[in-house]
């Protein structure tokens, strides 16, 4: 019988998240209470001006058709006003913003929209797993950039090699940073959009965690930077930060080229985003425009208790500055995957581990901060018992 799963399959993802998932339904069947910190997905519902938004769409007779792959016009023109708002920077409605199905389904189709099989791309070593699976669904060659904790996990674009240089169409970045909630200032920005022109590249920022900032911390958009617009293209979702991920809608700004070529790929592969969803995300914007209380107040509380609960146990995990998640390198003695393991079969608690979104990971875990402010102490008393009654094993 002939085989009907394609080879690129088998490079997709990261057989670490089924195994996990695995485990966790191991662990869920023998009757033990399991408290999922694995996945980043918002555990409460968007607002209620969005919910409203919603309800009163689905009943206009006229959503009901196709919308438009690009996004309607009313969308991107509540994206560009949002941006203006929130970064100062002027988008152009029509040429500079695509509305996409999730911030994913654009990242897992840029490549494809911009580069031609053969070509090379940089994206980051830890890095969110889509990043390097669209490169093999385009046929793209990958060149992991290494980020390190000792860097600020900040790669170094002066030890890229000039032969990858001269070869890649775009380098791929995120901060503040899933998994490794890293953040970077306008410096660094300034010097990676010099960087680009130097050497002709593509700048692909993906910003979705924006509105997660801690510390009074308020991230930038690589788009302030004077130019930015002639070289880089900036991902941003709804997802998170007003709680809408199963809603799917996203957006993609910037490099008018980029935004056209991904438009003309969709336009071949979808007929765009449900306008009710699209008129919620209106509503969304406009709310954050009217000063909405930001989610940011509460993933900063539950990052205080994971982080100052874990440091009593004798865990001590540096404080991030901004995202849902938690980076934190293991106690001595284990593997990223054999603590992961543990924490789960022992303690009862999903934790991702770091070897899973690159080999930079190893020696780390992601904690991803989706579950009510009892359940997270519950999750940290469960860990600190686990760490002081268990050892790792040889």
């Amino acid at each position: 019988m002939k085989n009907y799963q394609s080879k690129r399959l088998s490079q997709l993802g990261s057989a670490i998240f089924s195994e996990m998932a695995q485990w966790k339904e191991e662990v869920r069947a023998s009757g033990m209470d399991v408290i999922d910190l694995g996945i980043g997905s918002p555990d409460r519902p968007p607002s209620d001006k969005v919910i409203r938004a919603m309800e009163q769409a689905v009943r206009k007779p006229e959503v009901y058709g196709y919308p438009t792959s690009e996004g309607s016009p009313a969308f991107r023109e509540a994206v560009a006003h949002w941006y203006k708002h929130r970064f100062e920077v002027e988008l152009d409605a029509e040429s500079e913003i695509v509305t996409l199905m999730g911030s994913q389904d654009g990242l897992a189709h840029l490549a494809m929209a911009v580069c031609d099989p053969g070509d090379v791309a940089m994206v980051p070593d830890p890095g969110y797993p889509i990043y390097s699976a669209s490169l093999v669904l385009a046929g793209v060659e990958a060149y992991f950039l290494p980020l390190r904790e000792e860097n600020g996990y900040l790669p170094k674009l002066q030890e890229i090699p000039g032969e990858v240089l001269r070869k890649a169409k775009f380098i791929l970045l995120n901060y503040p940073s899933n998994p490794l909630s890293a953040v970077a200032t306008r410096p660094f920005f300034e010097e990676l959009v010099a960087f680009a022109k130097r050497h002709e590249l593509l700048v692909v920022h993906d910003l979705a965690y924006s509105e997660m900032a801690f510390d009074g911390f308020r991230p930038m958009s690589i788009l302030e930077v004077e130019g930015a617009k002639e070289v880089a293209v900036e991902f941003h979702s709804l997802s998170k930060s007003f709680n809408m991920a199963g809603c799917r809608i996203a957006f993609m700004v910037g490099q008018k080229e980029a935004v056209r070529a991904l438009r003309v790929l969709k336009s071949n592969i979808d007929y765009g985003v449900f306008l009710a969803v699209q008129e919620a995300g209106i509503a969304a914007l406009e709310e954050d425009m009217e000063q909405r209380e930001s989610v940011a107040g509460l993933y900063e509380r539950r990052r205080n208790i994971v982080i100052d609960g874990l440091a009593a146990a004798g865990w001590t995990i540096p404080r991030p500055r901004a995202t849902m998640f938690i980076w934190a390198r293991i106690p001595e003695g284990w593997t990223a995957r054999q603590i992961s393991r543990e924490i789960l079969y022992k303690a009862g608690v999903v934790v991702i581990p770091g070897d899973a979104f690159g080999k930079e990971g190893e020696g780390y875990v992601r904690i991803a901060l989706v579950q009510e402010e009892d359940r997270l102490r519950e999750a940290v008393r469960r860990i600190g018992e686990f760490l002081q009654t268990v050892k790792p094993s040889k």
